[in-house]
């Protein structure tokens, strides 16, 4: 059950209403995406929305941000009615949007997108850079992020740096009611309790806070109150506490849950080795990196973000150049060189990326298009492309990922973000690739959608898929590996497996700590005892 350690007035104890929702609905065609929703925050709270993908939280915090507009009912902010047309008029009564796509202009300097909207004028209503420059830095350091360079352009910083600014960004615009939209899903570790301080800090000043995220254990840092959606429906409003994991899964859901993670099945043979790396080398950030992985085995690469896992993948991948040491496929060494060579049939390595919007989709392009569009020359006879087939395919995909579309040739930016992960993942299941390299692949998903890719991870390795999956999420690396290595500053400092294969090990080894075995049975127990599931 969720805590109740460190409470904070409740909704209910408090007076002042910030934003009441009264009868929302919204359609889309013969499509309701929100049915009659009442609902309503107050001040100084942290409300946690929580649903699958597809339930109705986006389309709610986009009426309440102004993005697009109800079709009946009434929105209220400090009991006074509101009908925004866009954005610019909700930022100006106070409610800001930290959505989960990332809103910053990538060649733009840092300092230019946390001011872009109103930038600070000299005297003769020009842009004054030097006083940009100085705005940046002050909510950059409120954000605990003085080591971001102002005038370093953002397309120049890692994702979770960039969220960072994207956060900064936000609170320049003085909110009254700050929405986050798994606002901590592209984060480090350490930039995510920087977010819970600067959370906790912001709600004792006063400050309304709605937060949307699948993640429990952030909810039950952050959250004062929960509210559960489900098919467009407002399903309960309750207090952190009241209601336990398996109750409020099966709220979101709308059915029972027996199990996160499919069972490891039992090694009975020695598989053959697939795929071996000795002393990987790169830059800084890849040192002397040895790792093997068999036939049907899943592996994980764990510890901080930022310590070379993805370096690995894209060296597998073909995208790094100039790496240094052995890549050995099937017994044969590789020298990777693109992408195009690592997809092929000889080697058969599919990459699914870090970042699904910007790595891995074509967002104005159609579903079909998407998923077809990196096995074209195994769908194409010469020049021409057997379109009998490609469609055949596409829809046998569509169908074995349940994927939820109104038509194939749909653009895919019209998914729910869970949907569009399926069509990234089902593009390089099309491939037929032997090696699966899952760069994060869950995040900011929900824990409907989760169960469903760990099942199918589980059931292509069964099948003689081997897979090397990266995650920021422990439970995700102890429920879905069959051993996972852990790296800091570049290096595996550590491989688990078995029952070594826990939390409190994960956390030590990522950390680089040597800890007493009489403590870490200490924190296993507590942590077994306290466990919690991660949506």
């Amino acid at each position: 059950m969720l805590a109740q350690k460190n409470r904070v007035p409740t909704e209910t104890q408090t007076s002042k209403v910030v934003l009441q929702l009264k009868g929302i609905g919204k359609r889309y065609g013969g499509v309701k995406a929100l049915n009659n929703v009442d609902f309503k925050c107050s001040q100084g709270s942290i409300h946690a929305i929580l649903g699958e993908n597809g339930a109705g939280k986006s389309t709610l915090i986009k009426i309440i941000s102004g993005v697009i507009q109800a079709s009946e009912g009434t929105v209220e902010i400090s009991g006074q009615a509101v009908k925004f047309a866009n954005p610019t008029q909700a930022v100006k009564q106070g409610v800001v949007c930290i959505f989960q796509e990332l809103s910053l202009l990538p060649d733009l300097s840092v300092a230019d997108n946390i001011c872009i909207t109103d930038p600070p004028r000299n005297r003769f209503g020009l842009i004054d850079k030097s006083a940009q420059i100085r705005l940046a830095t002050q909510l950059l350091a409120q954000v605990n992020c003085a080591d971001i360079n102002p005038r370093e352009l953002v397309r120049d910083l890692p994702l979770s740096r960039r969220q960072m600014v994207e956060i900064a960004k936000a609170l320049g615009r003085k909110p009254k009611l700050l929405i986050l939209d798994e606002a901590t899903s592209a984060l480090s570790a350490a930039d995510v309790e920087k977010v819970y301080e600067i959370l906790k800090k912001l709600r004792s000043d006063g400050l309304t806070m709605l937060y949307i995220s699948h993640r429990m254990h952030e909810i039950e840092e952050l959250a004062d109150t929960l509210s559960v959606f489900r098919n467009g429906q407002h399903i309960e409003t309750f207090s952190k506490g009241s209601r336990n994991n398996d109750e409020i899964i099966q709220m979101m859901i709308g059915r029972d849950v027996t199990s996160v993670f499919p069972a490891k099945p039992i090694a009975k043979t020695i598989k053959p080795t697939v795929l071996k790396i000795e002393n990987l080398s790169w830059s800084n950030q890849l040192k002397n990196v040895s790792l093997s992985l068999k036939e049907g085995e899943i592996i994980g690469l764990g510890g901080l973000d930022g310590q070379g896992q993805h370096e690995i993948l894209l060296a597998l991948f073909g995208v790094l150049k100039g790496y240094q040491g052995k890549i050995i496929i099937n017994g044969n060494e590789t020298l990777f060189t693109s992408p195009k060579q690592a997809k092929s049939e000889a080697i058969s390595i599919a990459l699914i990326p870090e970042d699904r919007k910007t790595q891995g989709l074509m967002l104005p392009m159609g579903i079909d298009d998407n998923i077809s569009i990196a096995s074209l020359k195994r769908l194409s006879k010469g020049l021409m492309i057997n379109k009998n087939k490609e469609t055949q395919n596409v829809n046998e995909m569509i169908e074995k990922m349940s994927i939820k579309v109104g038509a194939a040739s749909n653009p895919v930016s019209s998914l729910s973000g869970g949907n569009q992960q399926k069509v990234v993942i089902a593009k390089w299941l099309m491939t037929q690739a032997k090696i699966i390299l899952l760069d994060d692949p869950t995040r900011g998903i929900d824990v409907g959608t989760k169960q469903e890719l760990y099942q199918l991870f589980r059931e292509l390795a069964d099948k003689g898929h081997s897979i090397i999956l990266y995650s920021t999420d422990y439970d995700e690396l102890i429920g879905c590996c069959d051993r996972v290595s852990i790296l800091y500053q570049g290096s595996i400092i550590k491989e688990l497996a078995g029952d070594d294969l826990n939390e409190t090990n994960i956390i030590a080894s990522s950390l680089n700590m040597a800890l007493e075995k009489d403590q870490v049975k200490r924190m296993n127990k507590r942590n077994e005892n306290n466990r919690e599931v991660s949506l």
